[in-house]
């Protein structure tokens, strides 16, 4: 069960008071923003999680905050904005096409862009702060990438371009995390591990976790039908990149165990875009079980599917062992179904009570956890209860409000 510091952050009564006094948000008036200018630099959000936080949050600014919302993006950026008080600045694609080539734009042209907008903030949701910034003008940021300040699993991609870049993405974030006015996490487990990063703590921080779309939420698929190509018997689902940390080898294996010790008809169905080389470990080890016919592997599907397959699925699988604030585990509660999910951090301060843990690095404690609570229905219909309860914490517009009106208060500073 997670801590009662953990849940009452969650639930938006952060107990770091000194730090949550500098950056509240919530009691925040339109008054006290007027005037303010905020810069959202989205040129790393180009797709995923990045791309959805964003989304999210322009689909629930605030009526209340009286203040104007540029959004450096590059050009043909597709997430929706219907509010008038946000305006796109596109940037030609080829600028910003690399993080390399970003990294040049971004220390060259950045700050006089930020100049001519009148910026009063400038807010980094990919958490590096590229360039310094004209005078008057406050720096926030969202620490969202804990792969790199996790050494066992940079580890694990050997010597690689990815490995390179996670040693540079942590000497970025820690410089930036310094420099920031404000640093927005998502959870007090990644507070600590930043904090620990960077020596001290922040400047300010506040710990501002996702929502859940509703849509997500049980009963709310607005009917949608299951998709066809799902397994008529059942299924388990484990929906993330397939990738050396989400431990997708360790379920199948797991999921092969369980086989040989009860009578399983359901399928196992992973959905998720692969890391080439982690992708066909999977494969080959199902293979090697002779799985091919009993595993469903879905490199993507259509967002819209999500909902339905949640709800669908008769236990929801969650094994990463390394996590900021994951969006698929907080839309997996608001599914109302049981959940099997890892018992690394930040995952038990997100599910709290709602979720039967196991050792991601194990197949043997997964199995023997997944043949337990599949033969304790009771178990299951209670998990399922508390997942929905659970889910309920997570809330889009207050976590949009809470973070707009905290940059906003910045200016006041």
């Amino acid at each position: 069960m997670t801590s009662a510091a953990a849940q009452s952050t969650l639930a938006g009564a952060s107990p770091h008071s000194r730090n949550e006094r500098a950056a509240s948000s919530s009691g925040a008036n339109a008054a006290s923003t007027a005037g303010a200018t905020i810069v959202v630099n989205a040129l790393s959000a180009l797709q995923g999680g990045g791309q959805t936080y964003l989304a999210n949050l322009f689909r629930y600014l605030p009526a209340d905050l009286d203040a104007r919302i540029r959004v450096i993006a590059p050009a043909g950026w597709s997430v929706p904005v219907a509010d008038r008080r946000v305006v796109i600045v596109p940037i030609e694609t080829s600028a910003v096409r690399n993080p390399y080539a970003r990294a040049v734009w971004e220390r060259i042209h950045l700050k006089p862009l930020l100049g001519s907008l009148g910026a009063s903030v400038l807010f980094c949701p990919g958490g590096i702060i590229g360039t310094g910034t004209p005078r008057n003008c406050r720096t926030a940021l969202v620490f969202q990438n804990m792969i790199p300040f996790n050494s066992e699993q940079s580890r694990k991609y050997g010597v690689s371009p990815m490995r390179l870049r996670n040693w540079i993405l942590k000497q970025e974030f820690r410089r930036s995390a310094r420099q920031a006015d404000l640093v927005v996490c998502l959870t007090d487990y990644s507070r600590a591990v930043i904090e620990s990063a960077i020596g001290r703590a922040a400047k300010s921080s506040v710990t501002i976790a996702h929502g859940v779309p509703p849509e997500f939420r049980a009963g709310g698929a607005h009917g949608q039908s299951a998709p066809a190509w799902l397994p008529r018997d059942g299924y388990f689902l484990y929906i993330s990149t397939l990738d050396h940390y989400k431990a997708q080898i360790e379920v199948v294996k797991a999921f092969a165990l369980l086989r040989k010790r009860r009578n399983t008809p359901q399928k196992l169905v992973l959905v998720g875009p692969e890391y080439r080389e982690y992708g066909e470990r999977v494969r080959d080890t199902i293979k090697a079980l002779l799985l091919q016919n009993e595993v469903v592997l879905k490199p993507a599907i259509p967002y819209s599917d999500m909902p339905a397959l949640c709800q669908g699925a008769l236990i929801n699988l969650f094994a990463s062992e390394c996590e900021n604030c994951p969006n698929i585990l907080i839309e997996a509660l608001a599914a109302a179904r049981p959940i099997l999910c890892s018992q690394v951090q930040p995952m038990p301060e997100i599910a709290g009570d709602a979720a039967e843990y196991f050792d991601p690095r194990s197949p043997e404690d997964l199995a023997a956890k997944w043949a337990a609570l599949l033969a304790d229905p009771a178990r299951m219909d209670s998990l399922a209860r508390r997942a929905e309860l659970r889910s309920r914490m997570f809330d889009w517009p207050d976590a949009a409000r809470r973070t707009w009106f905290a940059l906003a208060a910045l200016v006041q500073r």
